[in-house]
């Protein structure tokens, strides 16, 4: 993120030039207090997969595929995702099927199959700390995806955003999430600033 400074003493939310030339020191301070803050902008998206067959239908459940209609609404959270030019660092997913097809169809939508990594701690029961700190791993500005399953996507923002597990939250299936200043440093944390159901994201078009 690139700070600019105006010379304007009375515009908002910037240090006048006049106190500048007067109180060097004092600028200086302010100066490094702004750029700390946007040394932790890495944004982080959580994304549930999409509507899956029932395990009645494949009893084995890594292998349960999505639905027709889960693809379908997959690839319509993909296009809105390119219309409102999402990038991505990574797209990590769960080794499952249906987490997996989900976030494929992401990153074809945006031509970044690239991008695409299998992260086996996202698959349920995985670790959170170990998602929390390989996300971290990318980059102060970067912006990371992930793929994965409730209730543990959940209880993964629930940690970042208060310290514990007792948020109550609920991401619906295609429900997608967004985490400002994320970071990593001795635990998770960050800013929830959304958290749309795939109805609410076709609505912002």
């Amino acid at each position: 993120m690139k700070m600019k400074y105006s010379d304007r003493e009375s515009e908002p939310g910037v240090f006048p030039n006049f106190w500048r030339k007067r109180v060097p020191a004092v600028f200086a301070m302010t100066s490094l207090i702004f750029i700390k803050q946007c040394l932790s902008c890495m944004d982080l998206f959580v994304l549930r997969h999409g509507k899956a067959g029932q395990s009645s239908e494949e009893p084995d459940d890594r292998k349960r595929a999505l639905t027709a209609d889960g693809k379908d609404e997959m690839r319509k959270i993909g296009k809105w995702m390119r219309q409102k030019k999402f990038d991505f660092e990574v797209i990590a997913t769960s080794p499952l099927a249906r987490a997996y097809e989900s976030a494929d169809i992401v990153a074809r939508s945006l031509a970044k199959k690239d991008r695409l990594a299998v992260w086996e701690e996202l698959a349920p029961g995985g670790d959170l700390n170990t998602i929390c700190y390989r996300a971290a791993q990318f980059g102060e500005d970067a912006a990371i995806l992930l793929t994965g399953h409730e209730p543990q996507l959940s209880t993964l923002i629930s940690r970042i955003i208060s310290g514990n597990d007792n948020v109550s939250l609920i991401l619906a299936k295609g429900g997608l999430a967004k985490m400002r200043n994320y970071s990593f440093n001795k635990r998770a944390s960050g800013d929830l600033q959304w958290l749309l159901t795939p109805k609410q994201m076709m609505e912002m078009e």
